[in-house]
């Protein structure tokens, strides 16, 4: 069985694909000073769930975008499969050309979406939204090239920001409110974060398609928050919540 890591800065996402489906699906907090030892247990337990142990495991592949934590997890897979971890980086066989500036500085999870779309959604054009920390707009040419994209804050990030720099405004739930016009602070806030977010993605993608000027470019949403903005983005063609899970199985297969 493989055993995909997905190292975010918020969580750390694991799969275990026992060559079907996706047998577990399991998050964790992501805490860069836990030791590997900790996050050994985490991984033991996440395994022994569904009465497996190490020896289920064949092989591992990581993706991880918090740098103190690929280590940590390299020497997690060491001592505990005594295996070595493909870890991806610019230099892995992705499945497609990264076609970029500087490919050094392309993130793993970006890659590794990219991928996911090359792998099981037809290539490109295509353009992955990943509703993380940060929302990620990675872009997929025609010709299967990763051409980069788009960085902005994530929505909980905004949010937060907002609330900490302001300090008659407490936290909301992160919805639509009844009306566009807020008719209390509760409201108003959850107007201007929820849709004032639908409007950045809009625009977003709005520009970046029409700059691949190609009519068959698909959108791809994933990441936790994806289904709440399905309904309200109708560029959207397609909800995809293991597309990084399915990313790190194709970057696998084809380096086996």
């Amino acid at each position: 069985m493989l055993l995909a890591v997905d190292i975010g800065n918020t969580n750390i996402h694991l799969g275990l694909w026992d060559g079907s489906t996706w047998l577990l699906n399991w998050r964790a907090q992501t805490v860069a000073e836990r030791m590997p030892d900790e996050y050994g247990v985490l991984v033991r337990n996440f395994l022994s769930s569904a009465d497996l142990d190490d020896e289920a495991v064949t092989g591992i592949i990581i993706s991880s975008v918090v740098p103190p934590l690929t280590p940590t997890f390299r020497e997690l897979v060491e001592r505990y499969f005594q295996q070595t971890p493909l870890i991806i980086d610019h230099r892995t066989n992705i499945g497609l050309e990264i076609a970029i500036d500087q490919p050094a500085q392309a993130g793993a999870d970006r890659l590794v979406n990219a991928a996911g779309v090359v792998g099981f959604h037809g290539g490109g054009p295509a353009v992955v939204v990943d509703f993380g920390t940060s929302t990620n707009f990675d872009v997929v040419s025609p010709q299967n090239q990763y051409i980069g994209g788009a960085i902005a804050p994530g929505i909980n990030l905004a949010h937060d920001a907002l609330v900490s720099r302001a300090a008659k405004l407490h936290k909301v739930d992160i919805q639509p409110p009844p009306d566009a016009i807020g008719r209390n602070t509760i409201h108003a806030m959850q107007s201007g974060i929820f849709w004032g977010y639908v409007g950045l993605v809009d625009g977003i993608l709005t520009r970046i398609v029409a700059s691949l000027n190609h009519p068959d470019t698909k959108v791809i949403a994933t990441g936790g928050l994806a289904p709440l903005f399905n309904q309200y983005i109708d560029a959207i063609d397609t909800i995809a919540p293991n597309l990084t899970l399915d990313g790190l199985r194709y970057i696998y297969e084809l380096n086996s």
